[in-house]
């Protein structure tokens, strides 16, 4: 992955997503749009309704106007791009689509939504292929429109960018200060060989070790690591170390260190303070360890020994007081 698709997908159904309105369906379902994963596909397989397509496929149109879905994201916040796949579709894809955002508080019906703003304009697509369109909109958004000109079929769509969670809502709780779904992000990774550091921070516990993060082998006698920007300063009391899946490729031993960036660079090493020392671990299993430093943090750095694989790290505390802009 490059660019803006090695951000988190905010649409994408195992982070809470959902395709909530379409105007049609007639030949494949909606809520392929967000499916994780690429889409599949089995020539010469017919159902009641032709060819069977993973994705979202909708009538030939015989009137003016075009079809649409509307998405909300799971994980509200800034867009910096959107991917429009179009693969297996060839005879039936659409030869155009836009983008449209919005952005809702509470939990609005599709009817309610309005402030619809255009952040891909209308572009050409092409069949069986992935179109990478960049945002740069800086508003975060709840809510994505996708418009095809005038019908066809979509396999996937992708929404990256950055969450930006409700700080108002968050303060004064005890939330898991790394996650996705709170503003946490990896921003430094020593090794992505198997899969996205990203998915460590994800919601919801891993169903195998491809929802987590793996390394390849060392042979270097180094060790790998991750460092995550959390959700905001503020203090951790607990940290969790997941291995969950992870049977014979999960690391020996972990360690955990903090920074505040506001305070002291982070390429300054005297940055890092330790939170967790270097502590044995057991495959396929569950680790939380009380932290009894309790100075403001902006970033977590997470060492592995010496390689392997986590399915989740969980940062559990409290935000620093926090004031809007």
């Amino acid at each position: 992955m490059t660019g803006f698709t090695r951000l988190p997908d905010l649409a994408l159904r195992t982070y809470g997503g959902s395709v909530v309105a379409a105007n049609d369906e007639s030949f494949a379902e909606r809520e392929a749009l967000i499916r994780p994963g690429p889409a599949e596909f089995r020539p010469h397989t017919f159902g009641a309704k032709g060819q069977v397509y993973d994705g979202w496929e909708t009538r030939r149109r015989r009137e003016p106007g075009h079809d649409w879905a509307i998405v909300r994201l799971g994980l509200p916040g800034i867009i910096r791009g959107v991917v429009v796949d179009t693969a297996w579709f060839r005879g039936n894809y659409p030869p155009y689509a836009s983008v449209e955002a919005c952005a809702a508080e509470g939990y609005p019906s599709p009817e309610e939504l309005d402030g619809w703003v255009e952040i891909v304009p209308k572009s050409s697509l092409k069949g069986d292929a992935v179109h990478e369109f960049g945002v740069t909109d800086p508003r975060r958004f709840t809510h994505v429109r996708l418009n095809i000109f005038p019908d066809g079929g979509v396999a996937r769509l992708r929404v990256h960018g950055r969450v930006v969670a409700d700080r108002a809502f968050l303060e004064g709780l005890t939330v898991d200060l790394a996650a996705l779904e709170n503003g946490g992000l990896v921003t430094a990774c020593s090794d992505e060989f198997y899969s996205s550091p990203n998915n460590v921070l994800a919601p919801g516990l891993a169903r195998n070790q491809a929802e987590g993060w793996e390394t390849a082998r060392r042979r270097d006698g180094g060790n790998d690591w991750l460092v995550v920007a959390m959700a905001g300063p503020g203090r951790v009391a607990v940290a969790e170390i997941d291995t969950t899946n992870l049977v014979f490729n999960a690391p020996g031993w972990a360690s955990l260190k903090g920074a505040d960036a506001d305070r002291t660079p982070l390429e300054d090493e005297d940055a890092w303070f330790p939170l967790l020392p270097r502590t044995r671990l057991q495959p396929d299993t569950r680790h939380r360890f009380r932290l009894d430093d309790d100075r403001r943090i902006t970033h977590a750095r997470l060492d592995i020994y010496p390689d392997g694989g986590l399915a989740r790290l969980r940062l559990l505390g409290t935000l620093a007081p926090w004031s809007p802009p």
